[in-house]
């Protein structure tokens, strides 16, 4: 008698262990708008949910935003912004006519694609902002400069000088276009309790590596490992053996959430809340800013190499540049302390007359010969070009600010359920102005590793996840940060030879820098 075989099939449902707060329905989220979705829901009294919270609303905070907004499956996640200013900033609507704001930032083509990508470039391309298609760099000896164009790779710009007051309005703007997070402002974080850590070495070690090559490469001596005590926050206010993150506002509302992003600028309280240590060192140097009228329009970055440090004159518009002062805390409190006529008299000397003669000639000779090229690369077509002198500074139009220049770095990004962007991350010397351009790398990076996770069905907070987004940025940072810090040191040596060849490869590196490659 033959047996009767019977089989079951037992249909396999392969539940994703991350589920955003929207609704999911056949594996598959459906997505609303902010207006749609369910009032704050708690499973405590006075809780409110989130994917992620987002602390601090500037430029790199709000990037975060805006790129989880340009997602289908980020787009799905609930999140919440969390700034210290109104909700309500005042928007930009200058005139074409008005004196740009001093603080601004010089965006790569890089960021430029990022925020074309998240819709907040239309909104800047509609207003004042100025591209730039040349820079020219030169020491004080006056024996050699460098000088490169847009032409050399075959594009049109360099980059563009843009208000950090439009670059913040126009995020704002594209975010709010989407209704996508909620914004708690203003709103000032209390407290943040992260659950219990787990540890992966891959990213340490990557740190490490880096960090200690970063530092023989500059010779940094007074390297600072910093911890700093914030003030404790009563255990009592948060909810016990939660496994997520919580952050307390005062005024006492608790928001849980799988996601912390540190976006609060260089004195995080994420980051020192969250026990991520910083190293770093300062440079004792002070950056004056303030916008200028020079003699003619122009579209070319400037750079002269002082003894006290770099002094920089950007177009920022028609006739109108963005001084940016790199000096001793000494100088810059006497250059703030004159008057707008004297201060003019001051930068064009700077600019021109100072320590020494501006270039006479090209760069050819010695500093143009094949021997170097082992050294320092292929020179492009625009180093045979002659030295074009600086546009005169004719009047001072704004407030002098300044503020002290320092290197720091997190030695961690991340850990569990939480993740630093930005200044919170890294802050840098304003040499190059690559410090927004860093901080909306992290962002566009961040935005990628959780929609990867997403599409994977991992948790967003969990730290295997996050080391992925520290992995790749770290090997972003880490370089560009040694090479700012190794160029501004070498450039406050007093042996012109050298600073000469050095400036070449600080315009090589950062130009690759500037167009993404």
């Amino acid at each position: 008698m033959r047996r009767a075989t019977i089989r079951v099939v037992i249909p396999v449902v392969r539940w994703p262990k991350y589920r955003c707060l929207s609704q999911v329905t056949d594996g598959v989220p459906q997505f609303s708008s902010a207006q749609e979705r369910p009032a704050n829901t708690s499973t405590k009294s006075g809780d409110d949910q989130y994917d992620v919270v987002i602390v601090g609303g500037g430029m790199v905070g709000a990037a975060v935003g805006c790129g989880l907004a340009s997602f289908a499956l980020t787009r799905s996640l609930r999140v919440a912004i969390v700034d210290g200013n109104p909700a309500t900033k005042e928007k930009y609507n200058k005139t074409s006519d008005a004196v740009p704001d001093s603080r601004v930032s010089a965006i790569t083509p890089a960021t430029v694609r990022f925020l074309k990508d998240v819709g907040a470039w239309e909104n800047i391309q509609g207003s004042q902002h100025a591209p730039f298609d040349a820079m020219q760099v030169w020491d004080y000896s006056g024996l050699g400069y460098t000088r490169y164009q847009a032409a050399d790779v075959g594009e049109d710009v360099l980059g563009y000088v843009v208000e950090n007051n439009l670059l913040i309005s126009s995020l704002a703007s594209a975010l709010e276009r989407t209704g996508f997070a909620e914004m708690i402002c203003p709103a000032k974080v209390q407290g943040v309790q992260f659950p219990a850590k787990t540890s992966s070495s891959s990213a340490r070690n990557l740190f490490e590596n880096l960090s200690e090559r970063a530092q023989s490469h500059i010779g940094a001596s007074t390297c600072l490992r910093e911890q700093k005590n914030v003030g404790q926050t009563s255990p009592d206010a948060f909810a016990l053996n939660d496994d997520w993150a919580q952050v307390l506002l005062e005024g006492g509302r608790l928001l849980r959430t799988r996601l912390v992003v540190g976006a609060d600028g260089g004195r995080s309280r994420v980051r020192d809340m969250a026990g991520l240590d910083t190293r770093g060192w300062d440079y004792n140097q002070h950056a004056l800013i303030c916008t200028v009228r020079v003699g003619y329009h122009h579209s070319t970055a400037w750079q002269r190499f002082l003894p006290t440090g770099p002094l920089a004159l950007l177009p920022v518009g028609e006739d109108l540049s963005n001084i940016v002062w790199s000096t001793t805390p000494e100088k810059a409190k006497e250059l703030k302390a004159m008057s707008k006529e004297d201060f003019v008299t001051a930068v064009n000397r700077a600019l021109t007359e100072d320590f020494g003669p501006l270039p006479s000639s090209h760069m050819g000779g010695p500093f143009n010969s094949k021997w170097l090229t082992p050294l320092f690369g292929e020179m492009p077509p625009s180093v045979s070009e002659p030295f074009i002198p600086p546009p005169p500074v004719t009047a001072c139009l704004s407030d002098r600010l300044s503020f002290p220049l320092s290197l720091r770095h997190a030695t961690k990004y991340v850990s569990n359920r939480v993740a630093l962007v930005g200044d919170a991350a890294h802050t840098v010397h304003p040499l190059a102005g690559q410090g927004v351009n860093l901080g909306f790398g992290d962002a566009a990076t961040l935005v990628e590793t959780l929609r990867e996770g997403i599409k994977t069905g991992e948790d967003i907070g969990e730290l295997a996840l996050l080391e992925k987004y520290e992995k790749e940025r770290l090997w972003a940072n880490l370089p560009m940060m040694a090479v700012l810090d190794g160029f501004q040191r070498v450039f406050g040596t007093d042996f012109p030879p050298l600073n000469i060849g050095v400036s070449w490869a600080f315009e090589k590196k950062e130009f690759s820098f500037a167009m993404g490659s």
